[in-house]
């Protein structure tokens, strides 16, 4: 049986968010004592909690989430380690993925998601470069994932990695978790979305699965 890593993180009401974000809403609507059974309403952002951005995120006429075949969002990763930095340059990238087999998926792991429910959780965490975005984003793959807010810097109104990214549709899966559980390759990773017609983004149950 493999052993199967979640590296998500729950919604719930009281969850952290990016600020200005409406928290979700869970709440009851049928009960088991007055209907019978029991049904929720669900509401909450498309970018909400571990979640992906897909290129409709950035670009107009970029493709949605459902418009991805499944296969998008599973495949061979490795997890670069990049807790001891304060941004992941190119040196970095190019020194982890140098002698890559095929991977579909780099993750990196920053350390910034033991900050999770503190306000340190949206400031100062550590980003690609520029350059090192332009590296990545120039390899074969289908995304890439951090254990952080998102993949630009706050204050970059620009969002530029994003861009560098998502216009090639390389998918990006942020507010990842627990990267310190999962091996460093050899594992399988899962972001499959919630499939919404339209949906620049989607939450995700992120999942490493070690065979």
């Amino acid at each position: 049986m493999p052993k199967i890593i979640d590296l998500s993180h729950p919604i719930e009401p009281e969850m952290p968010l990016y600020p200005g974000t409406e928290p979700p809403v869970i709440k009851e609507v049928c009960s088991i004592r007055k209907d019978g059974f029991k049904e929720s309403l669900f509401s909450f952002n498309s970018h909400t909690g571990t979640h992906l951005d897909a290129p409709a995120h950035i670009f107009q006429n970029g493709k949605s989430v459902e418009l991805f075949d499944c296969n998008k969002f599973f495949g061979p990763a490795i997890i670069i380690d990049c807790s001891s930095k304060s941004s992941i340059d190119l040196f970095t990238a190019k020194n982890a993925c140098s002698n890559l087999k095929k991977q579909d998926f780099i993750l990196f792991h920053t350390g910034w998601s033991k900050y999770w429910g503190n306000d340190r959780y949206y400031k100062d965490f550590p980003v690609l470069t520029n350059d090192a975005a332009k590296y990545i984003s120039s390899l074969t793959i289908k995304g890439i994932g951090i254990d952080a807010v998102s993949f630009d810097a706050a204050g970059d109104n620009n969002l530029t990695n994003h861009k560098i990214f998502l216009e090639k549709e390389i998918i990006l899966v942020e507010n990842l978790c627990c990267l310190n559980m999962a091996p460093r390759d050899n594992f399988y990773f899962s972001c499959l979305p919630l499939k919404i017609t339209g949906a620049d983004g989607a939450p995700t149950s992120a999942f490493a699965i070690i065979t």
